[in-house]
């Protein structure tokens, strides 16, 4: 009686056993073959580690070649642990393999307190989370002995066994290959066919999916994190890092990060649902994912505003080691000129300017006075740098004959090459601003936040004269004009940097579009002061 209860026990435990072992193995497969077919790339998950060799993690992200072949062997293992582990075949070496793979996930992003996976993952982790639980099971299964699983393990011990016997001229019961236990040890085949059978009834519905229900162009990128169904630019993509210049000593990527994803401002025209749709698409998450993003193509400068979201969200990407520089974009009132510049400075910015709306106000008020006094002001804090940015040419024009001395100008400057800028450019190239007029065409009331550079011609003559850097910004226009044309504009018209604000899945793309343009044949004639 003890005998039977025994052995019925036995029995219960190799089934527990080797059900979980397929599932888990079934789990890995299906990982590595989901990562095989599509375009996916572990960029911007090794991109999120901040913990154990994170500097290692970043590395292999930042590099085109290496990522590419570590993102095949961890397909690569992916199927071979779960082939292993769904038939029973070696079934210590692939948990040992396997266990190994999870930690590498673990460590990467770890569901700590305060750091990205702890929010990210799907439900709520706090130390344990899925990848902790099943490198566990895995390591439980290094040690347990072969008869613990119906496998084709415990198969071939029992015919190795049964030759041995046989070799040396004894009948072994326990070797015997009796038909109960063959099928025993041949479990996994219906799992198997499951598999094969869900997994192209899974495809055909995708493949119907894209053809009849879903555009290509709208699939996430992969290295949001949403899906690995991506077709825009990944890291493996990336031409070169983004080349830089110079301000006042600094280093500065000639591509900047703008602020439109911290701040939700989209300059969306009459569309007025899709700043809301920014602010809701960029969570913090995504903000710090962007930024991580950036810091792997070479953008080392971002630009935004001061406030108190922006500066939260700084202190998060700080925590997390980000490495971009800040440069920040400040405003004044005519009673308070120090608030934003003291905010800056106390939250890390290498750079303070004077906002272009501000300045452009006081121009037309003829209120240069503000202008020197709040550059009076950030001049106070010498080790960084400073600027002035606008949208009216005079600005520019009336610093440079007052003899201020920022150091750099933020000018905006496009084309207007867009249908929806209207036919507000003044093409004379004679063209001299009225000072009389209370609100210049370059900026104001009439531009119905559609044109942000009526004078594109007169710009870039005059700029030629100013030997100080020039940040070109709204160059694509609020997204109007495309990269390669915006870019290329900016950069022959004789800017030093461009900012612009971008979505994740376009940093790579743009990363190489501003390749092309520095490394092609640039028609400036305005020499680099940058």
């Amino acid at each position: 009686m003890a005998t039977q209860s025994l052995n019925r026990y036995q029995n219960l435990v190799q089934v527990i056993f080797s059900l979980v072992r397929i599932l888990i193995g079934w789990h890995f497969l299906y990982e590595g073959l989901a990562k095989l077919f599509s375009p996916w790339s572990s960029a911007g998950y090794l991109m999120e580690s901040q913990w154990l060799f994170s500097g290692v993690f970043h590395s292999i992200a930042e590099n085109p070649g290496v990522l590419q072949v570590v993102d095949l062997l961890n397909i690569i293992g992916l199927i071979a642990v779960g082939v292993c582990l769904l038939l029973g075949i070696f079934t210590r070496l692939a948990s040992g393999a396997g266990a190994f793979l999870i930690l590498l996930y673990y460590i990467a992003n770890p569901p700590f307190i305060g750091y990205l996976s702890e929010t990210t993952g799907e439900g709520h982790y706090l130390i344990v989370n899925k990848q902790l639980i099943e490198m566990g099971v895995l390591i439980l299964f290094i040690f347990l002995p072969r008869s613990f699983f119906w496998s084709l393990d415990r198969l071939f011990s029992r015919i190795r066994d049964r030759a041995q016997a046989d070799k040396a001229g004894e009948g072994s019961e326990g070797a015997s290959l009796e038909r109960r236990e063959l099928i025993k040890d041949l479990i996994a085949l219906p799992f198997i066919g499951g598999f094969a059978w869900v997994t192209m009834k899974k495809k055909k519905w995708e493949s119907f999916e894209e053809t009849a229900l879903v555009s290509q162009p709208s699939r996430v990128d992969a290295i949001s994190g949403a899906t690995g169904r991506a077709q825009f630019a990944t890291l493996e993509d990336l031409k070169q890092k983004v080349p830089t210049g110079k301000i006042k000593g600094y280093e500065i990527s000639r591509l900047i990060c703008g602020g439109n994803l911290i701040s939700g401002y989209a300059h969306s025209r009459d569309l007025i649902y899709v700043s809301h749709l920014v602010q809701s698409y960029f969570s913090d998450e995504k903000v710090l994912e962007t930024f991580k993003l950036c810091e792997a193509v070479g953008i080392n400068t971002m630009i935004v505003r001061v406030d108190n979201n922006t500066l939260r969200v700084l202190e998060k990407y700080r925590k997390r080691n980000g490495t971009m520089q800040w440069i920040a974009q400040c405003k004044v009132t005519d009673e308070d000129l120090k608030s934003d510049f003291d905010a800056a400075v106390a939250n890390g910015a290498i750079g303070i300017y004077l906002h272009g709306g501000i300045c452009d106000d006081y121009i037309r008020r003829d209120m240069v006075s503000q202008i020197m006094k709040s550059l009076e002001y950030m001049k106070k804090h010498d080790k960084l740098i400073h600027g002035l940015a606008a949208h009216d040419i005079r600005v520019v024009m009336e610093s440079e004959k007052q003899g201020l001395e920022p150091d750099f100008f933020m000018k905006t400057l496009n084309s207007g090459n867009y249908w929806t800028a209207g036919p507000r450019l003044i093409e004379d190239p004679n063209w001299v601003p009225d000072p009389k007029r209370i609100v210049e065409p370059e900026y104001g009331a009439d531009t119905n936040d559609n044109i942000w550079s009526v004078t594109p011609q007169q710009t870039v003559e005059y700029m030629k004269g100013v030997e100080k850097p020039w940040i070109a910004y709204k160059v694509l226009g609020a997204g109007a004009i495309s990269p390669q044309e915006g870019f290329k504009y900016a950069f022959n018209s004789g800017a030093d940097f461009t900012c612009v604000g971008m979505f994740d899945w376009q940093i790579v793309e743009d990363a190489n579009i501003i390749a092309d343009v520095l490394n092609g044949s640039l028609d400036r004639t305005r020499p680099w002061r940058g």
